[in-house]
């Protein structure tokens, strides 16, 4: 069996750089990706990461602030790199909370390929949003992803940060639980898409369906019992041109009342649901 090697122990006095490594890290998207490490924190999360086995690189937690079980389990079978201690009053300077959580996390990033997406699956179900603006929808759509049985996310062209610490919260722990993909465009999902069309052992056509206000057809009236790649379009403009052009047909959900749209996020969990109806019934 390999040796385990212990965290190396390491105090932190002041706002020196470890410090301030970790609180870029909850800042800023540049430190982010520089240096493929996020901030977590929470029961949930954590839990979440280490049952789906995310690379933790480090904990930090307060030295002089009793631990609960939970937290010194954690500690005690930790294979992290570095447990840092901090006082108290630079570990809730660090905290997003009101009531600062007992352990924060810095977790590696693992990289955007498509491989990570589980796809040789007769009923497969993947979700692109296309350009997503806002944290707390991605986190929304990522956590009714988890819930309803989608295989993976893929998230093209410009947009929020997928690691942003809001982003993650509003997942409650669905982020580790599924894999979701960045990618620069369109562009390099095609070519998956396509070779996962020709792999496919029974010949079953993956379909690519689009979501607008405008569709061809309402969603209970289309067929997603079959593979599906459902596009989500960006907050305010929707999906892009290139994707509506690419969809093998587009959908949409009928809504009454004074409201001109749904928020994305709603109607993702709304089709989500509606696949996942349909693929039930035929399972009965």
């Amino acid at each position: 069996m390999p040796k385990i090697i212990a965290p190396r122990i390491v105090k932190i006095y002041s706002e020196n750089n470890d410090f301030q490594y970790a609180d870029t890290l909850k800042r800023k998207r540049e430190k982010r990706l520089r240096h493929r490490e996020f901030f977590v924190e929470g029961v949930r999360p954590i839990n979440q990461a280490l049952q789906y086995h995310w690379p933790i690189r480090a904990f930090l937690y307060a030295r002089d602030t009793p631990l609960s079980d939970w937290a010194k389990n954690i500690l005690r079978t930790s294979t992290a790199e570095t447990h840092y201690e901090l006082p108290a009053h630079l570990h809730a300077r660090l905290s997003q909370k009101a009531e600062p959580s007992e352990l924060i996390a810095l977790v590696t990033m693992p990289d955007d390929d498509l491989s990570r997406i589980p796809s040789k699956k007769e009923d497969l179900l993947v979700v692109v949003f296309d350009r997503p603006a806002s944290p707390g929808n991605l986190g929304t759509i990522i956590r009714s992803c988890d819930a309803l049985h989608v295989d993976g996310i893929v998230i093209t062209g410009h947009s929020v940060d997928l690691y942003d610490p809001e982003t993650i919260s509003a997942t409650t722990g669905s982020f580790f639980a599924i894999p979701v993909v960045r990618l620069p465009s369109q562009k390099e999902l095609v070519p998956w898409i396509e070779t996962l069309r020709q792999q496919s052992e029974k010949g079953i056509r993956i379909r690519v369906v689009g979501s607008d206000e405008k569709g061809d057809c309402e969603l209970t009236e289309y067929d997603f019992t079959q593979p599906t790649v459902l596009v989500v379009g960006n907050e305010t403009w929707g999906m892009s041109a290139a994707y509506r052009e690419w969809c093998d047909t587009i959908v949409s959900i009928p809504i009454a009342g004074s409201a001109s749209s749904l928020n994305v996020a709603c109607a993702t969990s709304i089709l989500l649901y509606e696949i996942n109806r349909q693929r039930r019934l035929q399972q009965s």
